[in-house]
């Protein structure tokens, strides 16, 4: 078991004098091993999760991911530490990945340079140094966890057969049709004036006329302007009423008019591709990767454990924000 330097303990829980000076040190969260988190890092930390919360969830969904998160935080934190740790400890030089990480960020982002970069950040007030040196824990942290957990995961071909036998129902692909429509807006057009635009439809169509040029010609938007492409769906994706109509057409059969939520529907069928269970080969690399992150999950879990039962951890502040 590792432990923290008496030195910098001290340092820890007391004022230290430079140069005539008292600077009294800021209060401290956590010691681990020979390094500790303070307060003003927990916060950091805290003030970056909840931004991120903040862009995915709303109402009462966040506040329930923003106490989770307060309840895993320290521990996210300590983990961090440790991992970064043992990257020290094993000398790994990530260097090459950070350069061609910013490389990647400048050209996915239309930029002209690594300047240009340091201005969008600075505008966005983000701190370039800092911006880098998070890019660089985490490669290394992600470094570590590759070397001590994924290269100890092996899938055995025997798994990977038993599993595409035993879950025939992730790998099926489910119905999908192709369809065309012409569509009347119920808020456009009075019920008189529907009838009257429905009879001229099905004079057009029965002359000959193609399909999508009374689309073009006569439907309500958006369906005019992609002459009456309505799109492909899974089942069940589809408005039920409409689902009901298109699942008694053959390909090149066209509907009556079916009464929709926001208007009056033709639909003609256009292709039907039925559900179909997905050959063993297609499907390996889907298992593959499923049974992989599954392994990788309970073995990350036992790294970590094992990674802190070899620490020496001493918490403060077991709940930093009071």
């Amino acid at each position: 078991m590792r432990k923290v330097s008496f030195r910098l303990f001290l340092w820890a829980l007391f004022s230290v004098i430079v140069f005539g000076q008292t600077h009294v040190v800021e209060e401290i969260v956590a010691i681990v091993n020979d390094e500790i988190i303070t307060l003003s890092q927990y916060k950091q930390h805290y003030e970056s999760m909840v931004q991120m919360l903040r862009a995915q969830y709303q109402g009462s969904e966040y506040f329930e991911q923003l106490e989770e998160m307060k309840k895993q935080l320290l521990d996210m934190i300590i983990n961090d530490m440790l991992l970064l740790q043992i990257a020290r400890e094993n000398q790994i030089n990530v260097s090459e990945q950070v350069k061609l990480y910013v490389e990647n960020i400048i050209k996915e982002n239309h930029l002209e340079s690594e300047a240009e970069l340091r201005r969008e950040l600075a505008r966005q007030g983000i701190d370039y140094n800092d911006f880098i040196r998070q890019i660089e824990e985490n490669l290394l942290k992600q470094a570590v966890i590759a070397s001590e957990v994924d290269r100890t995961i092996v899938l055995e071909e025997a798994e990977i057969v038993n599993y595409y036998r035993d879950h025939p129902n992730e790998f099926t692909e489910p119905e999908e049709i192709t369809l065309k429509a012409i569509f009347l807006s119920a808020e456009a057009h009075s019920e008189e004036e529907c009838e009257a635009k429905k009879k001229e439809i099905e004079e057009k169509l029965a002359s000959g006329e193609k399909f999508e040029e009374v689309a073009a010609l006569l439907s309500d938007p958006p369906l005019n302007e992609n002459k009456g492409d309505l799109g492909t769906f899974k089942k069940g994706e589809l408005e039920s009423t409409l689902q009901a109509a298109a699942d008694k057409l053959k390909p090149g059969e066209v509907s009556p008019w079916i009464k929709g939520k926001n208007g009056w529907y033709l639909l003609r069928l256009e292709e039907r591709r039925q559900s179909r269970l997905k050959d063993f080969e297609e499907a390996r690399r889907e298992i593959e990767e499923k049974i992989f992150m599954e392994k990788r999950q309970k073995k990350l879990a036992e790294f970590i454990k094992n990674m802190r039962d070899k620490s020496y951890i001493r918490i403060l502040k077991p709940n930093p924000l009071g």
